[in-house]
């Protein structure tokens, strides 16, 4: 959901700099993971486009400053509900795609924004393909069939 982007004062806050719409999410919850470890939030804030807050157990600058560049991420329970037509990223991994004529493409390896755009990492063997997550190439994402139906060449 994001990386730890530094200290926030001296007292041991944590400035964080979350992906693109979660802020309020990284906000609210009440416990996250920082690396490998789970913190529980013990006071969190909107700060701008980032994220500050103070985690149990971390009560110097340098206490934070040694977690600078760790991704943080809270427990599935932690997420809000989504809208019809959207998805988390992490149910997207793994999935097939397959093109309008039912020929398959690969599976998703990773998804990632490239600034104007998401965009899938499809992988077939060797073949790597970069499909960008736009409504005139995603036509349907069935999660029950954990597949991806996108309009895309087999041969492009």
């Amino acid at each position: 959901m994001g990386r730890v982007a530094g200290a926030y004062g001296v007292r041991g806050w944590l400035k964080l700099s979350p992906e693109r719409g979660v802020q309020e999410t990284l906000a609210r919850a009440p416990e996250w993971w920082l690396g490998e470890r789970p913190y529980r939030v013990v006071e969190a804030r909107m700060h701008g486009a980032t994220v500050v807050g103070r985690a149990a157990g971390i009560d110097t600058r340098e206490q934070a400053l040694a977690l600078k560049g760790s991704t943080v991420s809270v427990r599935r329970e932690a997420l809000p509900e989504l809208e019809a037509g959207h998805y988390y990223l992490a149910d997207l991994v793994g999935l097939a795609v397959v093109n309008e004529k039912g020929e398959p493409l690969g599976v998703v390896k990773r998804l990632f924004t490239n600034g104007a755009q998401d965009v899938m990492e499809v992988v077939a063997g060797e073949v790597t393909r970069l499909l960008p997550w736009v409504a005139t190439v995603v036509k349907g994402v069935d999660l029950a069939e954990r597949k991806i139906h996108v309009e895309w060449g087999a041969d492009w």
